[in-house]
């Protein structure tokens, strides 16, 4: 005959009785993604944004993008080659290249192996090769061999997108775009001309506040001024043409 041992007193209690007292020690925070810094004062007035692009134009009238290209097909392979790299490391790549190829069909018969060769500096450099040859058959296919002159047509290219689409307008066929890259992104955030948590939206915030007149070499001036002079970690304020205009807390005056 088998004994059952008898319950224990802690055995014949109710699930309510069991449960475990819920445990007062705080959960560990999950570090959140760094956002870029915004410029919380207040938007600047309309004539202050005009004062500022009066002092870029006097400065410099006729900005020039720092890609090398010989004509609107090198300009577009220039700026896909760019994505993730420097505009000196593109030249440097590119200098031998577009003596080679410097239409669709020339890029076409080089064929993606040689191309490869001539980019391997660059970062991406295999994925940038397929795509400059599928945008080449593409242009050869679709366009006749020409840089289409809408966004709607280049974004439909391998390897295009917004910002690459945006540069291409400007450049090749003077259209009043915004070309939002890292440099512009975090300018317009800091003085600040338009804030935005996006590369679009701080877009269509510089669409609407800087004048008309402006437009055509607004992207470059910034691009340019954040690149050398309104730079990430050490801004040279003290050499800022419009140090007195922005409203950057942490300037190194």
């Amino acid at each position: 005959m088998v004994h059952k041992k008898p319950l224990s007193p802690k055995s014949s209690a109710s699930p309510a009785q069991k449960a475990k007292p819920l445990s007062t020690k705080p959960r560990p925070v999950k570090p959140q993604p760094t956002k870029p810094r915004v410029n919380r004062g207040k938007s600047l007035a309309p004539e202050v944004i005009e004062e500022i692009f009066a002092r870029f134009a006097k400065a410099e009238p006729e900005p020039k993008g720092e890609l090398h290209y010989v004509n609107d097909y090198t300009l577009l392979v220039a700026v896909v080659l760019s994505a993730q790299s420097t505009d000196a490391g593109v030249n440097k790549a590119t200098k031998k290249l577009f003596d080679i190829a410097d239409t669709p069909a020339k890029m076409v018969a080089l064929g993606e192996a040689k191309l490869r060769d001539h980019i391997k500096t660059i970062g991406l450099f295999r994925t940038k090769a397929k795509n400059v040859i599928a945008l080449s058959r593409m242009l050869i296919a679709e366009h006749n061999g020409q840089v289409p002159p809408t966004r709607e047509a280049l974004q439909t290219l391998p390897g295009v997108g917004r910002k690459t689409a945006n540069v291409v307008l400007n450049i090749a066929f003077g259209e009043p775009t915004m070309a939002v890259d890292t440099h512009l992104f975090r300018l317009a955030n800091r003085i600040p001309l338009a804030r935005g948590s996006t590369p679009l939206a701080v877009e269509l915030g510089l669409l609407k506040v800087i004048p008309a007149r402006f437009m055509r070499h607004a992207h470059h001036w910034l691009i340019l001024h954040g690149r050398y002079v309104c730079k990430a970690r050490a801004p040279a304020c003290a050499h800022c043409l419009i140090n007195d205009l922005c409203t950057f807390k942490d300037k190194t005056l």
